[in-house]
């Protein structure tokens, strides 16, 4: 169980960051950006959860929150074993599957997509597009962190993979609040 009885340390004053293991580095450096937009990501998921009302969805969501912590501590952790232990916090497989079995579960029920979407269709569907889109960029973070020091390559598939299922629970949401919005290409070319 986590403990803090004071936020503030202090320690981060000098524009470095603490790891897992006690190590600091530059609150610029790779891992610390990658970590930064882990913690965006799941800030944005909190925010979807505000317009997401189907109770299925939000139990996910709060589910997918707590593995961003998970996730957040994994890439907080040097090193290159990755194998969790009751004190080191590593992304696993069967977290990954999970989220496959759910995408595959959700879009069973989507019609076959003819066009790109626009992210919108209502305030839930645009908020968890929100969210996929800042989980994109978690992603892009974690890759390059990924070329300075060691990562845990399950931890780069969490994140590819729940940039996928917020896409289809987007789709799946906007469903109940109007449909999805398609894109038109070329749509707005004409001088009318």
């Amino acid at each position: 169980m986590v403990r803090l009885t004071k936020i503030y340390t202090r320690t981060g004053d000098g524009g470095d960051t603490g790891l897992a293991d006690g190590s600091r580095i530059a609150k610029d450096h790779g891992r610390a950006h990658a970590m930064g937009d882990v913690d965006e990501a799941n800030s944005a998921i909190g925010i979807a959860l505000l317009h997401v009302t189907d109770e299925g969805h939000r139990a996910t969501l709060r589910r997918i929150q707590n593995e961003m912590f998970d996730l957040g501590a994994d890439l907080a952790t040097p090193g290159d074993d990755f194998a969790p232990s009751e004190m080191t916090l590593r992304i696993v497989q069967p977290q990954i599957d999970r989220l496959e079995r759910e995408i595959d579960a959700m879009n069973a029920g989507l019609s076959p997509l003819r066009s790109f979407i626009l992210p919108g269709g209502g305030a839930g569907a645009a908020h968890l597009h929100l969210a996929r889109t800042i989980v994109r960029r978690a992603e892009r973070s974690a890759v390059a962190a990924g070329r300075a020091v060691p990562l845990n390559p399950l931890a780069l598939a969490y994140l590819n993979r729940l940039s996928d299922h917020l896409f289809v629970l987007a789709r799946l949401v906007a469903a109940a609040e109007g449909g999805d919005i398609l894109w038109e290409p070329g749509a707005s070319r004409s001088a009318d």
